[in-house]
C-alpha cells in the first residue's frame, strides 16, 4: 500500500470529527472503552455473532454487521468508514482473519507494514536480532530437534495447536494428533515453526510508542492463561501418565503480573531498542501498542521469543490502570485509552500523518 493514499485520504478529514473504529473481537471492548473516555465517537464492525457482546457493553456508538471480517475491504464499506472520518485500530483479528491490508485505504493507526512483519516469522526474528535482544534457538525441520521445544504456526492464532516436543519422532506424532483434534490443518505442518522452550516465568509486555511525546511507555504486563495446560496440575501425574494427556495452549484469557522492580530495566532497553530498529524496517517505525512476549529464566535473564506489532489482548488486564501506567500518567490509563488519547494529541499538534499508515 502506498503511504501517499492514506494521507490524502487523512487531508479530508474533519479533525474535530474524528471516529474510532475496529473490528468486532479480539480487543475491541478495550479499544473502544478508551475511545469514549477520550470523547470520541466508535464503531465497531462486527459479525451477528458477536453483536450481543457489543450490544451488551454499549461501548459502540454504532454496530455495522458484517457478514465476514474480509467484508471490511469492501469499497462500500471502506466509503462509510472514510464518510465518518474513521481511524481504524488494529488488533489480532486483523492478522488472523484479514492478512494483509493492502487493499484498506482508511487510515489505521500504526504501522500496518511492522504488522506484516510480524506474521512472517523470519522477519520478526530478524527484527529481534537486529535490536540486540536475546531468542531461543530455532530449528529449521523437526529431524533437527534435539531438545525440548515448542511448535507454532503463522499469524495470531491465540496458541491453538501450540505443542511440545523432543525429538523428531515426537515432533511427528503430536502434529498428527494435533490434525486429528481439529486444532491444525495437515498443510500448517510444512510452515511450523519450531523454537526452543526455555523454561522459566513468561511475562507478555505491553509498551506504547508515542511519536508526541518521543517515548516509550510500558502500559501493562500479563501472563496468560491457557487451555489444556493450566488444567493439567489438577489431574494427579499418574493419572495424566495413564490417560496419555497432551497439553496444548490455546489462550483462553490473562492475569496481570507485577515484576520485581530490578528487572523492567531489561525489558524497557529491549523495547527502545525494537522501536530504533522498526524505523529502518518501515517509516515511520513503531507507532503505538506492541507486545514483547518474553520468559525470564532461573537467572533472571530475559529471552524474548515474540513480537506483536500492535495492541494485544492481555492489555487488557490494565484496565482502568496498571500499575505501570498509574505510576507514568497518575490517572486511570490503558492501552484502548492511551491509544485515543495519542490520535486527540496528534489532532491537535497535526501530528496526525506521523500516528497513521
Amino acid at each position: 500500500m502506498d503511504r501517499s493514499r492514506i494521507l490524502e485520504v487523512i487531508k479530508q478529514y474533519d479533525k474535530d470529527s474524528i471516529t474510532i473504529a475496529t473490528l468486532g473481537s479480539h480487543s475491541a471492548l478495550n479499544i473502544l472503552r478508551g475511545a469514549k473516555d477520550e470523547g470520541f465517537r466508535t464503531v465497531c464492525l462486527c459479525r451477528e455473532k458477536e453483536r450481543i457482546i457489543y450490544e451488551s457493553f454499549g461501548v459502540a456508538d454504532e454496530i455495522l454487521d458484517l457478514k465476514d471480517y474480509p467484508d471490511l475491504l469492501k469499497k462500500s464499506m471502506q466509503d462509510e468508514l472514510i464518510e465518518k472520518n474513521a481511524i481504524i485500530i488494529p488488533h489480532g483479528s486483523f492478522n488472523a482473519y484479514i492478512g494483509k491490508l493492502d487493499e484498506l485505504i482508511v487510515p489505521v493507526f500504526g504501522n500496518r507494514m511492522l504488522m506484516a512483519w510480524e506474521v512472517d516469522r523470519e522477519k520478526q526474528r530478524k527484527w529481534l536480532i537486529n535490536a540486540g535482544l536475546t531468542l531461543p534457538k530455532t530449528f529449521d525441520k523437526p529431524e533437527d530437534i534435539d531438545r525440548l521445544v515448542i511448535v507454532k504456526y503463522p499469524g495470531a492464532r491465540g496458541g491453538m495447536g501450540y505443542f511440545l516436543a523432543s525429538s523428531p519422532e515426537e515432533f511427528y506424532e503430536k502434529a498428527k494428533q494435533m490434525v486429528e483434534k481439529g486444532l491444525i490443518d495437515a498443510s500448517e505442518i510444512e510452515n511450523a515453526h519450531i523454537q526452543e522452550y526455555i523454561v522459566g516465568a513468561n511475562v507478555y509486555f505491553s509498551f506504547f510508542y508515542s511519536p508526541v511525546f518521543g517515548r516509550v511507555e510500558l502500559i501493562a504486563a500479563d501472563r496468560r492463561y491457557e487451555a489444556s495446560v493450566d488444567g493439567l496440575g489438577r489431574i494427579p501425574a499418574d493419572q495424566q501418565l495413564r490417560a496419555g494427556l497432551m497439553p496444548t495452549y490455546t489462550v483462553i484469557g490473562n492475569f496481570p503480573v507485577v515484576l520485581r522492580e530490578s528487572l523492567l530495566a531489561q525489558a524497557i532497553k529491549a523495547a527502545r531498542n525494537v522501536v530504533e530498529v522498526s524505523k529502518q524496517i518501515a517509516y515511520p517505525g513503531m507507532v503505538g501498542p506492541f507486545c514483547l512476549e518474553a520468559v525470564f529464566d532461573e537467572n533472571a535473564k530475559m529471552i524474548v521469543f515474540e513480537i506483536s506489532a500492535r495492541i494485544v489482548a492481555g492489555s487488557s488486564v490494565g484496565i482502568p490502570a496498571s500499575p505501570y501506567s498509574y505510576v507514568l500518567f497518575g490517572e486511570p490509563m490503558y492501552m484502548g485509552r492511551r491509544i485515543a488519547r495519542e490520535i486527540r494529541l496528534a489532532a491537535e499538534k497535526n501530528m496526525l500523518d506521523e500516528v497513521i499508515y
